[in-house]
């Protein structure tokens, strides 16, 4: 009898540990999975298209951009159990509701390209109209946050997408036979450098809300504090390999079939490649791909850009997934009266890569703040030094390009 207990204990500790792995491995692939949104599948076939090996370079900055970035933000969000708009407050009072409408404001422009790629899914796998084929997703995707436990099924979803994206890209990848080792020569010193594609992809990737997608989920499902630190680091490093493997085996999959001189379709570029590159086995995989890329992208989006405003009322917080879902409904009506998918994919990853500096700069000062990261903590510089260097090279190069690829993209 005297067993019983302890066996019931240990029975409940591995639940409570099973649970927290899948939420620190949801956090991971939620992050993952919005910045491997259809932005970026569109923006490296793009790119790939226009810079070939060389744009292996832009894949090698971005993903140490995206690393130093992701590295603070989880850090301090998940250290200070503070969200990116309250401890922007404590920096500078009135500068949580800045960084809020800039992340709210950005992340509709995203989620209109992200629905922008849902439509583009659905028409390459069944020939409908991308705009239908929007407002479909759409729906689909509200269905999660009507669900009581939206937070474990956006979990379970966006781990599933990953995994399937993962193993598909590299099937295709394979397929496509791609000049490795002309990719690893340019990769550290590339025929060309395109200041556009850069901050174009850390926008797409690491900008906006995107940083603050796997830190916000780990404080809502009560991963904070001091105890929860190697946690939360090795989430936000389970996340950033993951979308590294996605982004390098995308790349290699578009190189392969733009090193063969073929012809890649501008009006479905994505689609294009993957077809070209395996028939229509290739093209149905693109399909999937696509699909859960932009679906997964879509709620990523939503849920974060509102976790953003749930703090400023008490009823946005008692009904924030109701606004979630207003959220989406928006996303899909502005996408629905705009069309373009294409060229609204590509800006607005570079738009949201303006919030970047504003973002990591605010959490590099909290760092430094006893009142958001308490009395013992301490900054270590290997990762203040280079964030720092991320804010003001990303706010000098999104600012520079923006001013002169904008006028192009409506030329």
């Amino acid at each position: 009898m005297k067993n019983k207990p302890i066996q019931q204990n240990l029975t409940i500790d591995e639940a409570n540990n099973k649970k927290t792995r899948s939420v620190l491995l949801g956090a991971a692939f939620l992050m993952a999975t919005s910045s491997i949104g259809p932005g970026f599948l569109t923006q490296t076939t793009v790119f790939t298209q226009q810079l070939a090996s060389s744009f292996a370079f832009v894949i090698l900055i971005s993903l140490i951009l995206d690393v130093f970035a992701q590295l603070n933000i989880w850090r301090i969000i998940g250290l200070s159990g503070l969200r990116g708009q309250e401890i922007a407050n404590k920096v500078l009072p009135g500068l949580g509701i800045v960084l809020s409408i800039c992340i709210v404001v950005g992340g509709l422009a995203f989620n209109i390209g992200n629905i922008a790629g849902t439509g583009l899914g659905l028409n390459a796998m069944i020939g409908i109209n991308p705009i239908a084929g929007s407002i479909i997703s759409a729906i689909i995707a509200i269905m999660i946050f009507v669900i009581k436990e939206a937070g474990k099924v956006m979990d379970k979803v966006t781990q599933i997408a990953g995994f399937m994206m993962i193993i598909l890209m590299f099937y295709v990848a394979i397929k496509t036979q791609p000049p490795v080792g002309e990719a690893l020569i340019n990769t550290v010193k590339p025929a060309e450098i395109d200041m556009f594609a850069i901050v174009t992809l850390v926008g797409g990737t690491v900008g906006g809300y995107i940083t603050f997608a796997g830190g916000h989920r780990l404080l809502d499902a009560g991963i904070k504090g001091p105890n929860a630190l190697p946690q939360i680091t090795q989430s936000s490093v389970t996340g950033i390999v993951a979308t590294g493997i996605m982004r390098v085996l995308l790349f290699l999959a578009v190189l392969g079939v733009v090193s063969q001189g073929l012809a890649i379709d501008p009006d479905n570029p994505a689609a294009s490649v993957f077809q070209l590159a395996a028939g229509n086995i290739g093209y149905r995989i693109f399909c999937v791909i696509m699909w859960a890329a932009a679906i997964t992208s879509v709620v990523g989006a939503a849920y974060t850009s509102v976790s953003f405003i749930k703090t400023f009322h008490p009823l946005i917080e008692k009904y924030h997934n109701y606004v979630i879902i207003l959220f989406i409904v928006i996303s899909s009506s502005t996408f629905a009266f705009v069309g373009q998918p294409v060229t609204v994919l590509i800006l607005a990853g570079a738009l949201n890569a303006l919030i970047l500096p504003l973002a990591l700069g605010t959490i590099l000062i909290g760092a430094y703040r006893k009142d958001v990261v308490g009395e013992n903590y301490k900054q270590p510089l290997w990762l203040t030094i280079p964030g720092a260097l991320v804010v003001v090279s990303m706010g000098y190069m999104a600012i520079i390009t923006l001013m002169k690829e904008i006028p192009k993209l409506f030329s």
